[in-house]
């Protein structure tokens, strides 16, 4: 009787046969954390604040909605012989999900979900990028941390070289990967809390690490000098809104029917610009002008618009009865009377006076009486 060779049966279902649980499908499996170690090569440092891991903690107690991703503790030690004192007990190691694991610890959980993949630990490269990818992935990422990783690969790989060939990059992006950990240890904190930018921390970790405080600290000081200037830059466009000066009281600007005259108080702007003197009359005057105390056309300044002043810069409106004696109206006739009008009113109003004398002129020729034809 020949002699039959053993068939699984799963073989005989169409199932995969696995010499090594999870090695040709992953496995979801709900694992003690006694029996979970995280792996030494994982370059996160900042997991968050004791809180912040009971505060994750709780939300994986409620429910965990991403496990994480462990490879056996065989497969681990074939690629790291010298790992095995750091793995303990432990049969898996943490490839992703440290976080969860941590979490768990905080609030007093047992287990955790994980995915058993040992297509993770074929090489070296593929464990430590699937280290990475989960950070890489993270919203939140480190500058500093992802440089850690990049580093390990550099140490583990055995070169820069073989990292730029996994990720099909060049050598010298791989270099700038690195680079931030050329920084001193107080700068690279700065640019784990994003206040010293990616770019400026690359110029500066080529510096000697005596002098790349100063550099900073210039970096820091040139910014000011910038925003100095820009603020200097805008300032006079925001001053030239605002008016120089207050337009002089006048009868130009306050003979509107929405004057309130409040720009009359300002009595150093008068004394400043006193009113126009219009030329006098070249004809003739009798010999009383001479008599005159004072000369009518440069009325005393006032500091505040007094009733009979409103008067004559407003001749529409009714003037007071004493307005003759205010304006020391000299005698002599016509001329010095109208030179003195002149001087008292504005612009506008001497417009008006001319306009009201020529509509009395044509009032009186309408009704003078016409000289008989011959």
């Amino acid at each position: 009787m020949a002699a039959g060779r053993r068939t699984s049966l799963a073989s005989l279902a169409g199932q995969k046969v696995d010499d090594v649980p999870g090695r040709s499908d992953p496995l979801l499996l709900k694992l003690p954390l006694t029996n979970l170690v995280p792996t030494r090569f994982n370059p996160r440092r900042n997991f968050g604040t004791d809180e912040d891991l009971k505060a994750f903690g709780l939300i994986l107690k409620r429910r965990q909605l991403q496990p994480a991703v462990v490879v056996s503790r065989s497969a681990y030690l074939r690629l790291w012989p010298e790992e095995e004192e750091n793995l303990g007990s432990a049969q898996y190691v943490i490839a992703n999900g440290e976080r969860r694991f941590r979490g768990s610890l905080a609030v007093g959980l047992t287990t955790l979900d994980v995915v058993h993949n040992e297509d993770v630990a074929k090489t070296r490269a593929d464990f430590l990028d699937a280290v990475l990818s989960e950070n890489n992935d993270r919203e939140d990422l480190d500058p500093i941390e992802r440089a850690l990783g990049i580093e390990t690969m550099v140490i583990e790989l055995g070169g820069a070289d073989k990292v730029a060939a996994h990720y099909q990059k060049s050598k010298g992006w791989v270099s700038q990967q690195r680079k931030l950990l050329k920084l001193t240890p107080e700068l690279q904190g700065l640019v784990s809390a994003g206040e010293l930018p990616i770019r400026v921390g690359r110029d500066i970790a080529g510096l000697p690490a005596e002098e790349q405080a100063a550099a900073w600290s210039a970096e820091l000081e040139s910014r000011d000098k910038g925003k100095q200037n820009q603020r200097a830059r805008t300032q006079p466009a925001t001053v030239s809104q605002q008016p120089t000066e207050q337009p002089r009281f006048t009868a130009v600007n306050q003979s509107g029917p929405e004057s309130t005259g409040l720009e009359a108080t300002k009595p150093s702007q008068e004394l400043e610009t006193p009113p126009a003197t219009p030329a006098r009359s070249t004809a003739p005057k009798p010999d009383t002008e001479a008599a005159e105390p004072s000369d009518p056309t440069l009325p005393e300044p006032r500091r505040k618009p007094s009733a009979d002043l409103l008067a004559a810069e407003h001749p529409a409106q009714d003037a007071p009865k004493d307005i003759a004696e205010d304006w020391q109206l000299p005698p002599g006739g016509w001329e010095p009377v109208f030179d003195v009008l002149m001087a008292r009113m504005g612009e506008l109003d001497r417009h008006r006076l001319t306009k009201r004398l020529h509509k009395v002129m044509e009032e009186e020729l309408a009704t003078a009486p016409q000289p008989s034809s011959p």
